[in-house]
């Protein structure tokens, strides 16, 4: 577990580091990637070993019965977040931007309003238009520094027009793991306006130190219209097995989404269903407890150079490697922040205005690097905006 070990993924058709020059104009010879939400480190040994068995068997055919990976799944959502899982409940997706289209797919009509609390993950929203239905944006507040919710407000917003709702739990970009009276509240609104909720939990395991993630399934009374998403993907960086688990325990809900994954053909990624249930180990478990305390280092050390740049404020993390950081004090605008970011400090960013209402002005910046990459992005962005200090 050397996360100090800089590996290079030039070339290797990696988003992150081959697309940054595309999207942002910085080269991926000097440049440092901190956009895409995936880490620069090996995932848990029991993962490689998990592929080197598969390699040397040498056959890669369909993949049947799921029993192994769907015990693992539950071993590790009990032990982990105190959530027993029902096998019978769960759903295998090619990952959990599949299972969020399937769910807008499964369960809403064109037209419909889909709820997203925001700044949120960009990809929803971009699912949403696609599948023509409404976003409809509820703005979180910002109290502490930390982003809130604001229930009263949100429900004088809703029309009756709306159906779904995506919560981001733990929140991205802000980093937030909601409490259990927040998500009381959640599950509240979502009653109260009759939305069907769909929980995306691919972060719960990625808290910092002291936090604890509640799953939205140990909350009372929302069974009914409650959709859980999960992944091993995100925690073991193994975003490109395209695998996620969806589990609904509402037999009608459930009809309902595993009708349209049979109508469209959609069955498991073989290397990630021998992936996942390896990363669900005892191993994935050691694995994980020494990075996070690794990116805790990371997000103090990239905090520490943010927040002395006169101006620029990061927002307290509690969970993800994602730094969600506010601009606006220094009086740019967004498209001279991002030139000092990219064409100065030669770094490639989220912009926030991507992430809906709330984000203009903000940066997400991915910390799931080497430290050393993380120090020479301080002292970049310190450089670049050292007219104001």
């Amino acid at each position: 577990m050397n996360f100090d070990e800089e590996i290079d993924r030039r070339g290797t058709h990696s988003v992150k580091w081959d697309m940054m020059e595309t999207y942002y104009g910085v080269s991926p010879g000097d440049g440092l990637p901190m956009w895409v939400a995936d880490m620069d480190f090996r995932p848990p040994a029991p993962v490689q070993a998990a592929l080197e068995a598969m390699v040397r068997h040498g056959i890669y055919g369909y993949f049947g019965d799921d029993r192994d990976a769907l015990a693992a799944l539950g071993w590790w959502m009990e032990t982990r977040h105190g959530w027993k899982v029902d096998p019978a409940q769960v759903f295998t997706t090619h990952g959990l931007v599949n299972g969020t289209a399937l769910c807008v797919d499964a369960f809403t009509k064109p037209g419909d309003g889909i709820v997203l609390f925001t700044p949120v993950y960009h990809a929803f929203a971009r699912i949403i238009a696609a599948a023509g239905r409404r976003v409809v944006e509820c703005p979180l507040g910002i109290e502490g520094g930390r982003h809130v919710m604001d229930f009263e407000r949100w429900d004088a917003m809703m029309t009756g027009g709306e159906r779904m709702l995506i919560l981001c739990s733990p929140h991205n970009p802000g980093g937030r793991v909601w409490t259990r009276a927040e998500l009381e509240g959640v599950a509240d609104f979502a009653r109260r306006h009759d939305l069907i909720l769909v929980s995306d939990e691919i972060h719960h395991d990625l808290v910092m130190p002291g936090q604890r993630h509640v799953p939205m399934a140990l909350i009372e009374g929302i069974g009914d219209r409650l959709v859980m998403m999960t992944s091993a993907s995100k925690t073991f960086n193994i975003a490109g097995a395209h695998t996620g688990h969806v589990t609904i325990a509402d037999p009608a809900l459930r009809a309902a989404f595993g009708g349209r994954l049979a109508a469209l053909g959609i069955s498991p990624n073989a290397f990630g269903m021998h992936m996942t249930p390896a990363a669900y180990s005892p191993g994935g478990a050691a694995w994980l407890d020494a990075l996070l305390v690794y990116l805790d280092g990371n997000r103090r050390l990239l905090d520490a150079g943010l927040n002395a740049i006169p101006g620029v404020r990061s927002m307290p993390l509690e969970a993800t490697y994602l730094a969600w950081v506010d601009f606006t004090g220094t009086g740019m605008d967004e498209a001279e922040i991002a030139r000092r970011i990219e064409r100065e400090a030669k770094i490639a960013v989220n912009h926030g205005a991507a992430f809906g209402q709330g984000g203009a002005g903000w940066m997400r910046v991915n910390f799931a690097t080497p430290r050393a990459r993380v120090a020479e992005a301080v002292a970049r962005l310190r450089a670049a905006f050292g007219d104001l200090q």
